[in-house]
């Protein structure tokens, strides 16, 4: 095992150089990882080939591209996110020069995840070198492959005296906790989380927790039932169900149960073929372990669709599970894996009430027509993200921020949240020496003179909505007419008067 402590107090030193808070050093790190990304992309994919059984496309889309778009986005607008941040001044401060500065909180800790290990780990890796972060990163144990090929290419392209990246399992983990770090960014779940949390607690260290949870669905009957089967199906079976943001469970009324699933089995053939097992379209469990804990979420359930296990090739077929109650295993822990359960509710208000008596979850999927409906779940629950109408798409877009609520998780990132997520929002007020008798009003002896003078500069009211908030108008103007009445505005322009 490394000595950790060495590490860290050596990228503490280069930290306080000042060299990667320039704008030169995070632009040339950034560069450095496109090309590091562009050159290796065949063996990126391969690698999550080995690890999750992955399609090359399937790789491309949802961890390769969506990487190499962020750090384009990111180069693309460094330059302005970097820039002090004006603040709207007070009367006070009129003469002051008043900004927020971004600065980089020192060093980062990246624990990455097994699920999409590429994605999950160089995503927080831009933002951390974007903010001039120093960086130290710990890939996933359990995709292997992967992790081994982060360690031997990111000293090949990244500033390695400011970047490392540590491979090991609980151990080094374990051990990289004990060390004192300027903020840790965490992806997985929650026993882990709290574990992370009371390690960051001994330091005060500030955390960004991605989780996950039982991310729910609910069906209405007022829906395109061919259209909701295959964007579910596609949103829940991709990578195997091993998505963070995955539909967990569907609820639905009792009438729109059985035609679900018959769309939904015509999907799979469709995606999957007869035989998902001999699709390379479809992923396998990441380990046997996982393997054991999902097969066992079958027992004692309904099975509608799939339901197949191959524990030799870590496979579990495309699974969907009728009639579920809430003593099933499958509807009392996130699933994260290929089984979607569906729960039979009365109505929608009745799912926003089962909603609400459990954990946020990370995501909340909603299908129907009826904007009384939708607006129901966006006004009376609360979740990390939502998407209506489709299942995961949230998430690709970088300018929406991406994190969880509650056991979801703490923190958001993607896109400008990524850099501001790694930032320290600092405040600064510049002002001058001079003309210091202006500030007497604040210095003792105090009096009420003095008082007077600042309780007027300070002074704020309640802004006036409806017709009042026009009265200070129609006042001013009444005030106007009355002075140039008065100074005899007409007597000096006779052009006025004739009109």
């Amino acid at each position: 095992m490394a000595n950790f402590a060495e590490v860290v107090r050596s990228l503490r030193q280069v930290f306080r150089t000042g060299r990667t808070k320039t704008y030169e050093w995070r632009y040339a790190q950034l560069s450095a990882m496109l090309k590091m990304m562009d050159d290796n992309k065949d063996r990126i994919t391969a690698a999550l080939k080995k690890d999750l059984n992955k399609h090359k496309i399937e790789s491309l889309i949802f961890e390769f591209n969506l990487c190499r778009n962020e750090l384009i986005l990111t180069l693309n607008n460094l330059k302005e996110w970097m820039k002090p941040e004006k603040v709207k001044k007070e009367l006070l401060n009129v003469m002051d020069k008043c900004y927020i500065q971004r600065e980089p909180y020192g060093l980062v800790l990246i624990l990455g995840a097994w699920n999409y290990p590429i994605q999950l780990t160089i995503l927080p890796m831009i933002a951390s070198i974007s903010a001039g972060n120093c960086v130290i990163v710990k890939p996933s144990e359990m995709s292997e492959q992967t992790a081994i090929l982060l360690e031997e290419i990111v000293p090949k392209y990244l500033d390695n005296e400011c970047i490392k990246v540590i491979n090991g399992g609980v151990p080094e983990t374990t051990g990289l906790l004990q060390e004192r770090f300027d903020y840790i960014f965490y992806t997985g779940n929650n026993v882990v989380a709290k574990i992370v949390m009371a390690a960051a607690a001994k330091n005060l260290t500030p955390v960004t927790l991605e989780l996950g949870g039982k991310s729910p669905v609910y069906v209405d009957r007022n829906c395109d039932l061919t259209t909701v089967a295959r964007r579910l199906v596609w949103g829940k079976f991709v990578n195997a169900g091993q998505t963070c943001i995955a539909p967990d469970y569907v609820m639905c009324p009792s009438d729109v149960q059985d035609p679900l699933i018959e769309e939904m089995r015509k999907v799979l053939v469709e995606f999957f073929t007869e035989k998902p097992e001999q699709s390379d379209s479809y992923g396998r469990i990441v380990n046997a372990r996982h393997f054991k804990r999902v097969e066992k979420l079958l027992t004692g359930v309904k099975v509608a669709i799939g339901g197949v296990t191959k524990e030799e090739e870590k496979y579990i077929s495309p699974t969907v599970v009728r009639d579920c109650k809430l003593s099933d295993a499958v509807m009392q822990e996130e699933i994260f894996g290929p089984v979607l359960p569906i729960y039979i509710v009365k109505d929608d208000k009745e799912a926003v009430d089962f909603i609400n008596d459990r954990e946020k979850p990370l995501a909340m999927y909603i299908f129907s027509r009826n904007q009384r409906i939708i607006d129901n779940f966006v006004n009376n629950t609360s979740s990390g993200g939502m998407c209506i109408n489709d299942c995961i798409m949230h998430a690709s877009m970088p300018s929406l921020p991406f994190g969880g609520v509650g056991h979801s998780g703490m923190g958001a990132y993607h896109g400008k949240f990524s850099y501001d997520t790694f930032s320290h929002r600092r405040s600064v007020m510049q002002r001058d020496l001079k003309l210091d008798s202006v500030n007497a009003i604040r210095y003792p002896p105090y009096t009420e003179k003095k008082f007077g003078v600042i309780n007027w500069l300070t002074k704020k009211s309640v802004k006036k909505t409806g017709v009042m908030s026009f009265f200070p108008l129609v006042l001013f103007g009444a005030v106007l007419a009355f002075f140039l009445k008065a100074v005899g505005v007409q007597a000096r322009w006779p052009a006025l008067k004739e009109q």
